[in-house]
């Protein structure tokens, strides 16, 4: 596998990363035993850089990701978040918090479920409307220079919001949800601003949650519990037209004799060396499979062939529902 740089402060990871939320969060019944050899089977493959956060369970998921790593707590970069509000008993809020006091507490409940005295790379998951980034990321500075946190992150900001974060201290990544299926990023100036920046690109979700695997052919293939069953892109017309798009996809894959996956991920991983992308599995297998995107070549003929049947704003429906979109680009 593979390693890229993150920023410009010296962050390396590898190309692709684990993203584990689904191992307790969101994506039906949990398997313990399976994410720990999913974790296993990544760190077999080189994959050295694994992302969490303190709502996913919530809490859960850090300490399951701190069971799987045990005694391997120096080979890997940890990536985790705080600020989707998690209250004292554990519960979301579905608020979101940005006040330092808040993340103090945050990131010493992230440490001691990890099982480390430093997290590799924090990021403020979600920008708190009521509190001044400058503000947030101050506190966030202090936490780097007393050895807690090595690096810091933004997920989902708005360039003026990334802007004025790097302005207090160095973001060294930015996350954002990009796949064939989300292309925002391209057209809303973040990955512009990015890369005047020297901000490194995180992609979460580079399967389109799970649509570009090509495994997904109706509600049925989803547990009774998994989010996505209530997601706009998974509803009625939405759903059909976005089967098309993915049927396309398929096709391509086909011809290059690629899984879909496969091809969906190089995809993203080509466009640009700034960019790692963190596909979420609770599988080995499908682990196994990701990571194998890393040896597809896409010429320019695929990519082209590749933007013909998936151009920008090819998606039918929004990524999450209104309220949870409230908090995007903010």
């Amino acid at each position: 596998m593979r390693k890229r740089t993150l920023g410009g402060q010296g962050l390396e990871v590898s190309e692709q990363g684990l993203g584990c939320m689904g191992m307790t969060f969101a994506y039906g019944q949990r398997d313990d035993a399976e994410s720990v050899r999913a974790v296993h089977r990544a760190l077999d493959l080189g994959i050295d850089f694994f992302d969490t956060a303190d709502m996913y369970g919530p809490w859960s998921n850090e300490t399951l990701l701190a069971k799987a790593l045990k005694g391997r707590r120096g080979e890997v970069v940890i990536a985790s978040k705080f600020g989707n509000g998690v209250d004292a008993d554990g519960a979301l809020t579905g608020k979101v918090n940005g006040r330092p006091d808040y993340l103090r507490r945050a990131l010493d409940g992230s440490l001691s479920r990890l099982g480390t005295d430093r997290i590799d790379l924090y990021y403020q998951h979600r920008v708190d409307p009521d509190v001044p980034v400058e503000e947030t990321w101050g506190a966030l500075a202090d936490l780097v220079a007393e050895g807690k946190v090595r690096y810091l992150g933004i997920s989902e900001a708005a360039p003026g919001t990334i802007r004025r974060a790097h302005a207090v201290h160095p973001v060294t990544a930015l996350q954002s949800e990009y796949s064939l299926f989300t292309r925002d990023v391209e057209d809303d100036e973040v990955l512009d601003t990015v890369r005047e920046l020297g901000i490194g690109f995180v992609a979460y979700s580079p399967l389109g949650r799970g649509f570009l695997s090509g495994t997904i052919r109706s509600l049925d293939d989803l547990a009774e519990d998994d989010w996505r069953r209530r997601a706009p892109r998974f509803q009625g017309e939405n759903f059909a037209r976005n089967l098309d798009v993915v049927d396309r996809v398929n096709e391509l894959a086909a011809a290059k004799a690629v899984a879909p996956s496969q091809l969906a991920l190089a995809w993203v991983l080509a466009q640009g060396p700034d960019i790692v992308a963190i596909p979420g599995t609770k599988r080995a297998a499908y682990v196994e499979e990701n990571a194998g995107a890393s040896n597809v070549t896409l010429t320019p003929g695929d990519l082209a062939a590749i933007e013909e049947v998936a151009p920008a704003g090819v998606t039918a429906g929004e990524r999450y529902a209104p309220h949870a979109m409230r908090f995007v680009r903010r």
